[in-house]
């Protein structure tokens, strides 16, 4: 019987899900106990992962052009949301006080950037749709920690709609992209192109890299927490 790929991604992303109350630093914001500065640290970190998976994308569509127009335009969609996403990160990091010398002075965590590093990993050495498998499943647990994060924002923080847009961007739902991945995936299938054993790995590490950017960043304002008193 032929395998559906709309069956498989989405039983990829319920095997790969995270627990959805493990995320130290999203449980953090939702409690309105973040400070400024790790809204601030949050910021500056996505600004490195933004503009290091755009490019990740873009070398994605351009491999998978020839002979796999479904995954080229679902990596070409990535991309543009990407370009999207980075123009409304600007208006959230000047929300929390990330001026144009406080983002060129920042030295990103490792922990944070762990997680563009894999996905440029990917983009040189997965197939384009085993890569699909795998982001999407990656994608659904970080659209729903945008969700959290949006309405934290409004709720304890008092962010308007404008400054909370980036995370909207992301916890919105994405009809396209889905259509693209499925076309994308179902073509690896037929093809034989498809791994479904390695792109479940690629998912878990992808899955492992996202937590470590979260609990980096909660480390972090743990740590600063308790070295101002518990101020933030």
């Amino acid at each position: 019987m032929t395998r559906d790929a709309r069956q498989l991604l989405e039983s990829a992303t319920r095997q790969l899900a995270p627990d959805a109350e493990a995320n130290p630093f999203v449980s953090l914001v939702a409690r309105g106990a973040a400070g400024g500065t790790a809204l601030a640290a949050l910021a500056q970190e996505q600004h490195g992962v933004i503009a290091a998976d755009r490019r990740s994308f873009l070398h994605l569509a351009q491999r998978s052009a020839a002979d796999e127009p479904d995954a080229a335009a679902f990596f070409a969609g990535l991309a543009e949301g990407e370009a999207l996403a980075g123009e409304r990160l600007e208006t959230f990091a000047r929300a929390c006080g990330v001026d144009g010398t406080r983002a060129r002075e920042h030295e990103p965590l490792p922990g944070c950037q762990a997680y563009p590093a894999y996905v440029a990993w990917l983009a040189l050495n997965g197939s384009p749709a085993d890569v699909i498998l795998a982001l999407t499943a990656n994608f659904a647990a970080w659209g729903g920690y945008c969700a959290t994060l949006a309405g934290a924002l409004r709720e304890h923080y008092g962010f308007t709609d404008e400054q909370c847009a980036f995370f909207d961007f992301f916890a919105g739902p994405a009809p396209d992209l889905d259509r693209q991945a499925t076309a994308a995936v179902q073509q690896g299938l037929d093809t034989g192109d498809l791994d479904e054993r390695l792109a479940h790995r690629y998912g878990r590490l992808l899955q492992h890299c996202e937590a470590m950017f979260w609990a980096t960043l909660a480390g972090t304002a743990q740590r600063r927490l308790l070295a101002r008193g518990g101020s933030g």
